[in-house]
């Protein structure tokens, strides 16, 4: 398995997601220009120019036409994935963090960061088909976590608003009148601040990487924690496999403590765990630095992955893959 190695952003990743077809790939970084390649070659397509800060996250509409990015300028804006237009910017008073589009994309949930005395706070706000009917309005305003929530996600039938951050707890809320349904337990839940959340392909299940060394997957509506898995460093990067039952989690030491190490002393690699039996099953080593995104395919037959150092580097699994045996 030779991984594409894809250079086009001057800083460090910040996330990486797939469009629904799995032919496209969004790369979001610190140096403000995201930008779309080619699934399947690693070949860059465009960049959508227009923020002023790193962006920290972005989500792609459906029908693959829509594209929404969350940035430390305080803003998140909606472009049109085919010609990198900017369609609307909504503006808020403190840096925008994590965006996520609803099932239809008729919504959006956005959230944004502790600032100055500002508190962090989950936005929904409506998305219109035709941008030029667009408002910057929130339909609802969550606040109430102390610290910032690095994730929030839709739940099933959009009923839910799921979100986790620094103060370890998982939360689900009710995305029609913002009330807190559930929160994770602190026997079982994260000790350490949870830094990515991502929804397995049906929504059934959800999986929290944490600074604790471990990810969790938790039950979307009962909020029970079915698994652990145990990872020998901080935990930024999770995903899922939609195909085979793994899951993926990428991590290394803090930025700060970077250049003290050699590469493979670092451990920057992607590890792959059996989802069921939560034992190691596999790594897949590459970036000079902590892996601080990853993203499967939805055919999940490649997974890419975003370092400090850069790069995106992609990942078609060989035919033996898919034939692991414990």
């Amino acid at each position: 398995m030779r991984p594409i190695l894809m250079k086009g952003h001057e800083r460090p990743l910040t996330f990486l997601k797939y469009n629904r077809d799995g032919d496209l790939l969004f790369s979001c970084a610190k140096d403000h220009t995201p930008t779309v390649w080619f699934a399947d070659n690693g070949e860059r397509l465009g960049t959508y120019r227009g923020h002023n800060g790193a962006v920290w996250s972005c989500d792609v509409s459906k029908d693959s036409t829509l594209l929404v990015t969350g940035s430390a300028d305080q803003t998140a804006k909606l472009w049109n994935v085919q010609t990198g237009t900017q369609l609307y910017t909504f503006n808020f008073d403190s840096p925008a963090r994590s965006v996520d589009f609803s099932v239809g994309d008729k919504l959006a949930v956005i959230t944004t960061d502790p600032f100055m005395e500002l508190t962090s706070a989950i936005h929904v706000k409506r998305i219109s088909r035709d941008p030029s009917n667009q408002i910057g309005e929130s339909a609802l305003i969550l606040k109430g976590p102390q610290g910032r929530i690095n994730r929030a996600v839709w739940g099933p039938l959009n009923r839910t608003i799921i979100s986790a951050g620094e103060d370890a707890v998982i939360r689900i809320w009710d995305s029609e009148t913002g009330k807190l349904l559930k929160e994770s337990e602190k026997e079982t839940g994260h000790k350490k601040p949870i830094t990515s959340l991502v929804k397995s392909s049906d929504g059934s299940h959800f999986l929290t990487g944490s600074l604790d060394k471990s990810a969790k997957l938790w039950d979307t509506r009962t909020l029970t924690l079915i698994k652990t898995y145990v990872t020998e460093r901080p935990v930024n990067a999770v995903t899922m496999s939609p195909l085979l039952d793994h899951v993926v989690l990428g991590g290394g030491q803090d930025a700060s403590a970077v250049t003290t190490t050699d590469h493979r002393a670092g451990k920057f690699e992607a590890k792959f765990f059996d989802k069921i039996l939560q034992e190691e099953i596999g790594g897949v080593k590459g970036h000079f630095g902590p892996i601080n995104a990853l993203a499967f395919n939805p055919d999940g037959k490649s997974f890419s992955s975003g370092g400090e150092d850069g790069y995106v580097r992609l990942h078609h699994f060989d035919p033996d893959y898919f034939n692991i045996k414990i």
